[in-house]
């Protein structure tokens, strides 16, 4: 949350008088990092994007952060500003889907099938599985949601490092610090120090579902301009190589 803070304060400090050049503002998850560093380079507003869990990223608008495009890697962050009256709900659209994986590092040998019932526990050893905090970080909750559905949660639940955002939980495999690893697909896919070991089959979670919106804070043309990048064919094309699935 500082560090979101402090990026802001720097672009803003760094304009100096410059009144009518305040940056375009952009909040999103982290898992969206790579996809969207690279489409942001199509932008002529020349996006500052601030990246983190979804849930801090909510409040700290909420506390009146200067973001002018949020987006969430779930429903309910943006149900809970646009609860707030914090976005134009007039401009809400979903953008992308993604999927779960079980990932361990990339030099593990594990061989796991994700079923009702499976030896999760036993296979993490004496080690823990990382995952976004369950309590808010949306990776977290839908990975809670589809072990809960398995009947293997209550085995694990003692046996977790809840991380603070998606990525992070990708860098605890990727160095080996956890044997496994719950994040999404185009995580795991933009990182070479882990494999995927397994894939959560549909209808275990809630839909995976990024929706973008303009915040309240959204004056001017080149936030909604930049909405409407996301959803152009060259954008499309970005977010497939990722491995994300347009909703759009």
């Amino acid at each position: 949350m500082r560090r979101a803070a402090s990026l802001i304060a720097i672009l803003l400090s760094s304009l100096g008088g410059a009144a009518h050049a305040q940056p375009l503002v952009v909040f999103a998850a982290a898992s969206l990092k790579n996809a969207l560093d690279e489409v942001a380079l199509l932008s002529p507003s020349k996006p500052a994007i601030s990246y983190g869990a979804s849930s801090a990223l909510a409040r700290q608008i909420e506390n009146g952060a200067p973001a002018q495009v949020f987006i969430s890697a779930d429903l309910d962050w943006m149900d809970y500003l646009e609860s707030k009256r914090l976005i134009r709900s007039e401009t809400r659209r979903n953008l992308l889907g993604s999927r779960l994986v079980l990932i361990s590092p990339a030099g593990s040998t594990a061989r796991i099938e994700v079923r009702p019932g499976f030896a999760l526990a036993e296979l993490l050893g004496g080690g823990r599985l990382t995952l976004g905090d369950p309590a808010h970080v949306p990776a977290g909750k839908y990975a809670k949601a589809a072990l809960e559905k398995l009947g293997v949660w209550d085995a694990v639940s003692g046996k977790l490092a809840p991380s603070e955002n998606v990525r992070v939980a990708l860098a605890l495999v990727a160095r080996g610090e956890t044997p496994l690893g719950i994040v999404y697909a185009t995580d795991a896919a933009a990182e070479p120090k882990v494999r995927v070991v397994a894939t959560f089959p549909d209808g275990l979670h809630a839909p995976i579902v990024y929706p973008v919106a303009l915040t309240s804070a959204a004056k001017d043309s080149a936030a909604a301009g930049f909405v409407a990048l996301l959803f152009s064919p060259a954008a499309r094309k970005v977010f497939e190589k990722h491995g994300f699935t347009p909703l759009n």
